[in-house]
């Protein structure tokens, strides 16, 4: 594929300019005045709006992952990258209907200090620890690595460089002004992401239509290229076929793929919300942290409802530009396999050259730039959380002021943020696409605490030992399937896909908490209050739903989830057949 030269004229610098300043001011704004104690830097002082708080909420979910790791997947795999939006529709459910009552009403700073008031201390810590390690490694790393390789390939800055400018100026209101700050930041910066990232597709979609330059021819000829049916097409996909797991004819419009795809096989589509989703949306410090912000359950939950409508929309920015790019370059699955996921994860940048005109460039980078820095900020700020009041007061100084509290949780967030950059420079060595490498790491970590956390809330039998139990299996089994995997070959081939692997560890996680719990004692009456247990009689799930059906959670919930169920439908194969 040719290259195109990448320029930056005076109205891109002024528009890039021009959303830095912005988002400085909202930083320094929202954060000038939450230092003094840990309730307000660690959480905001509990008072996000709900606009705020599905703003950041979604913010905090785009990233370099989305940008070039999500687009590039989407080159190699089609529309079915989707479910990684879509998909959230049942996590974001429980949430709303389950988990926001008893977080709020519990007011805990953390994840894991709800864990212990539910189970006991030695999960707290363990959950804390892992949190740390996944925060730097899943998310923080990556995200640097992915906008490090963003830049150097735009400007052709080198890729340690790269990832250090980006980490210090992305980092660095996490660190002067907290959750504050980065909930108002990040609110400035989705606006900023839907108006940068609509431009690369329609642009394709127009050059898709050379004749007229319709979107909507565009986005009939890119339709008819994905199904694949004739022509380089066919030929790149059956090239790509036997690497993706679906099958000999690979479907590149469904989101209903085989038990053996590679990313999402249909056992992901139930199996993914207990396993893998549960834990990113609701255990997941720096995902949950704006929720634990919000004033009360009505913003809690509404909330998550625009980010839920905000996931409809994100395939439209950060899938659609890779089956834009399929249509354009199918010759991009023909490469040997270990060049393809590299090559694939550049497709932003080359559709950034090839198709954004000089002058709206500024605008298009500002949104990549925004999608990194918001989540460095409150992956940052989570840590920082975490390693502060979990680990560090916990541990070794329980009487700490909270001014002590948030000038430790300060330099936590430079240490981790020189930690995920030194990191970041490494990634490159996996030979894997940054989507894939993210995806696992979610699909090992996430079970074994999604499948006691879930079993808790719902059943008072379920007591520590069971959860504890059950956490390190879950772990240990899933190091044994990696490496059965790895050194077996004779392994079925539905047990590869790591979304299996989540199921399989998830299912039997519940299996061991349900069996350890019913032979040991039932739990202290301490630990299944109704701030921790959810209470069939009381239903207390019905507060804070608004108080006319215009502003109610149900309806707008119900929209969402009438939307989503729709657009996979159509996406599936009786749809189009």
């Amino acid at each position: 594929m040719d290259q195109v030269s990448f320029t930056l004229e005076a109205w891109d610098y002024a528009a890039f300019a021009a959303f830095f300043l912005g988002l400085s001011l909202v930083g320094y704004w929202a954060g000038r005045k939450e230092r003094v104690g840990a309730d307000a830097y660690f959480l905001a002082g509990r008072k996000l709006p709900w606009y705020v708080v599905g703003g950041s909420f979604i913010a905090s979910n785009i990233s370099s992952e989305h940008f070039i790791g999500m687009i590039g997947a989407a080159v190699i795999y089609g529309q079915c990258v989707s479910m990684a939006c879509w998909g959230n529709i049942g996590s974001f459910t429980f949430l709303i209907w389950l988990f926001i009552p008893f977080l709020l009403a519990s007011r805990v700073f953390t994840i894991p200090e709800f864990l212990e008031r539910r189970f006991n201390a030695t999960l707290r810590q363990f959950f804390a620890m892992v949190t740390v390690i996944s925060n730097v490694v899943a998310f923080l790393a990556a995200v640097l690595y992915g906008g490090g390789l963003a830049i150097a390939s735009l400007f052709g800055w080198n890729l340690w460089l790269s990832i250090v400018v980006l980490g210090v100026v992305a980092g660095s209101w996490a660190i002067y002004g907290g959750l504050s700050s980065v909930a108002w930041t990040d609110l400035f910066t989705v606006v900023v992401m839907v108006f940068g990232g609509i431009p690369v597709t329609v642009l394709g979609l127009q050059m898709l239509d050379s004749e007229s330059g319709s979107v909507v021819g565009g986005f009939e000829i890119m339709l008819e290229r994905n199904r694949a049916e004739s022509g380089p097409w066919a030929d790149a996909v059956l090239a790509s076929a036997p690497h993706l797991g679906g099958g000999e004819h690979y479907d590149r419009m469904s989101v209903v793929q085989p038990a053996t795809h590679e990313l999402v096989p249909w056992t992901t589509l139930v199996f993914g919300i207990f396993s893998v989703s549960i834990w990113y949306n609701v255990l997941n410090q720096f995902m949950i942290q704006r929720v634990l912000g919000a004033k009360d359950a009505y913003h809690a939950r509404m909330g998550i409802v625009l980010a839920g409508f905000m996931q409809i929309l994100l395939p439209a920015i950060i899938v659609l530009p890779g089956m834009i790019f399929f249509a354009m370059h199918p010759e991009t699955l023909q490469l040997p396999w270990d060049q393809v996921r590299p090559e694939a994860d550049k497709t932003f940048v080359r559709m950034v050259e090839m198709l954004v005109p000089v002058g709206l460039r500024g605008l298009v980078l500002a949104a990549l730039f925004g999608a990194i820095q918001s989540t460095i900020n409150s992956v940052l700020n989570s840590t920082a959380t975490v390693v502060t009041l979990d680990i560090y007061r916990r541990l070794f100084r329980p009487g700490a002021s909270d001014r002590h509290l948030v000038n430790v949780g300060m330099i936590t967030s430079v240490a981790v943020l020189l930690i995920a950059m030194v990191l970041a420079g490494f990634i490159s060595r996996l030979g894997s696409s940054l989507f894939v490498y993210i995806q696992t790491l979610y699909a090992f970590f996430a079970p074994p605490f999604s499948a006691v956390f879930l079993l808790g809330i719902l059943w008072r039998r379920i007591n520590a030992p069971g959860a504890t139990i059950a956490v390190f299996f879950g772990f240990a089994l899933g190091i044994a399937m990696k490496l059965y995997v790895q050194y077996v070959p004779a392994h079925p081939g539905w047990i590869e896909p790591f979304g299996n692997q989540a199921a399989i560890n998830w299912t039997a996680c519940v299996l061991i908490c349900v069996a350890a719990s019913l032979l040991t004692g039932r739990p202290p009456a301490d630990k299944v209050t109704d701030q921790l247990i959810f209470n069939w009689r009381r239903l207390n799930i019905l507060e804070g739903l608004g108080s006319r059906w215009y502003t109610s959670v149900v309806t707008w919930w119900g929209l969402f989830v009438l939307v989503v169920l729709v657009l996979i439908i159509l996406c599936s194969p009786l749809a189009y057949r």
